[in-house]
């Protein structure tokens, strides 16, 4: 069996320089989507990136060594944004593919996302560590609510942020025929999965796919930087030599086509066993259920707090347009925002534009020059709203 593979990146219509990184370097395919102000993001996915290329160069790459190398990368961003001021606050995505016996692992921090084609259908492998996916799994969103939500990038994990990270892993036995697609949110925001199923079933080559997929984004409106990172899995007699496209596999896939579309597992790549129930002291159950649940949403609620304070957004302070560090919501009355400057431009001007309509709800900016750069658009547009 052999992997055929295809790659591309854009800096798309919108945004002035590329943040997305990708590795390709066999057994081992990675995307990253960084994010900060400055260059901060193009730095953080490109340390995360650079990492993972360690192991693939090592000649002794390893599923424990590509988690290991996770937890590399996660402690040089987060080291570098503390050192460097103009790099404070980044982070970044990173979805990555390890493959080994006729098998892909994957490993998956942020809202990059993972998909599988089989037998003409699109799986999503990976979940969103994002704000808006938790609304949706607590029933408060429909999918199509979230796809359009202003608070869908905020995310609630990235690798940089904090020191602790939780990897996410995926096990997928592979079948000849199966097109694997890793790709930063810059496609997903911009085209749904019914379109990019059908660009997959629609161009047998994988760099043609890639370049299709990346073109269909930017057609959409090119609103962030867009990276894809396909894989075909082909099943020869013998794998051939002398080829730089192609990934040779040892082992043979399953021909009863296991379920393969289980939910992440956690760190170690196992799920964890439950314990052997033992005999409680009974008048102390209720002060340690209780001490147990105090804990939980302490660390909880300072997690969150540490996440906030590397998020940005232009919102509505007293009628005013301003700008806020944290996020828009409150966790037991505590807000997670506070207003870092208020401008001139009133509100209920801005709402007035069709694209600011969101505005007290907040729009989400990677950084507090991005938030700045919101600012200036809607002094732009009411400018000209007033001049017309």
């Amino acid at each position: 069996m052999r992997v055929r593979f295809g790659a591309a990146t854009d800096i798309g219509r919108a945004r002035g320089r590329n943040e997305d990184s990708y590795l390709v370097h066999e057994p081992l395919f990675a995307v990253a989507d960084g994010m900060g102000g400055h260059r901060g993001g193009d730095v953080a996915s490109s340390l995360a990136v650079a990492a993972l290329r360690r192991a693939a160069e090592s000649g002794n790459a390893s599923w424990s060594l590509l988690i290991e190398e996770f937890q590399e990368a996660n402690r040089e961003v987060f080291e570098r944004g503390n050192d460097q001021a103009e790099l404070h606050g980044m982070g970044t995505t990173l979805t990555a593919v390890f493959l080994m016996d006729a098998e892909a692992r994957i490993a998956h921090v942020g809202d990059s996302r993972a998909y599988l084609l089989r037998d003409g259908s699109l799986h999503l492998l990976t979940e969103d560590h994002t704000l808006v996916e938790r609304m949706v799994q607590a029933g408060k969103l429909t999918r199509t609510e979230a796809r359009h939500h202003p608070q869908r990038s905020i995310l609630t994990r990235a690798l940089g942020v904090e020191e602790d990270l939780p990897v996410d892993e995926v096990t997928l036995p592979l079948l000849a025929g199966d097109r694997l697609l890793l790709c930063t949110d810059g496609l997903t925001s911009m085209i749904d999965e019914d379109a990019i199923r059908d660009l997959l079933l629609g161009e047998p080559n994988s760099q043609a796919a890639c370049e299709g997929l990346i073109d269909a984004a930017n057609k959409a409106g090119g609103d962030d930087n867009i990276t894809v990172v396909l894989l075909d899995v082909e099943e020869v007699a013998q794998a051939p030599t002398g080829q730089a496209d192609t990934t040779t596999l040892t082992g043979a896939a399953s021909e009863d086509r296991p379920n393969v579309f289980a939910k992440p597992q956690g760190k170690g790549g196992a799920a964890a066993e439950k314990p052997a129930r033992r005999g409680p002291i009974r008048w102390r159950r209720p002060v340690a259920w209780g001490g147990a649940v105090l804990l939980v949403l302490l660390a909880g609620f300072f997690g969150v707090r540490t996440y906030a304070g590397h998020q940005w957004y232009v919102g509505d302070a007293d009628g005013q347009v301003a700008i806020y560090n944290g996020i828009p919501s409150e966790i037991v009355g505590f807000k997670l925002s506070h207003v870092e400057e208020v401008t001139d431009l009133q509100t209920v001007q801005a709402e007035r534009l069709q694209p600011w309509k969101g505005l007290e709800s907040g729009i989400t900016a990677s950084s507090f020059q991005d938030a700045q750069a919101i600012v200036d658009q809607i002094r732009l547009d009411i400018g000209a709203l007033g001049s017309s």
